[in-house]
């Protein structure tokens, strides 16, 4: 059975932590001070057991304010985060192609609304 729902897969490998998702989706929104619809999160510093290197990890995460853009998308556009992503780390496209594109990979969330 094939999933013809639309969802956002994030892959955390290659986000830099730029925030433009965020500040795109708050604009794209016009959401007030203190709320988002993708929030970008920080962990870290946290040292690399075994090594004597540091690692923070960039974690976009999308809230219950997301809805993917729907008007946008309806216009045939990306969600404004995926296309803002300056790191190009923010896939949208079925559920079932982006779970596709997860196989034998870390460090990525698929995201579906609702």
């Amino acid at each position: 059975m094939s999933d013809s729902r639309m969802a956002l897969l994030i892959d955390y490998e290659y986000c830099t932590g730029c925030h433009s998702c965020e500040t795109a989706c708050k604009v794209e929104l016009g959401l007030p001070l203190g709320q988002y619809g993708i929030k970008v999160a920080t962990y870290g510093p946290a040292q690399i057991p075994g090594t004597d290197k540091w690692d923070y990890i960039n974690v976009p995460i999308p809230t219950a304010l997301c809805d993917l853009c729907e008007n946008r998308v309806k216009d045939g556009k990306l969600p404004t985060c995926v296309h803002h992503c300056q790191s190009a780390c923010m896939e949208y496209g079925t559920v079932e192609e982006l779970a596709a594109k997860m196989a034998g990979k870390s460090k990525m969330v698929l995201f579906t609304p609702k």
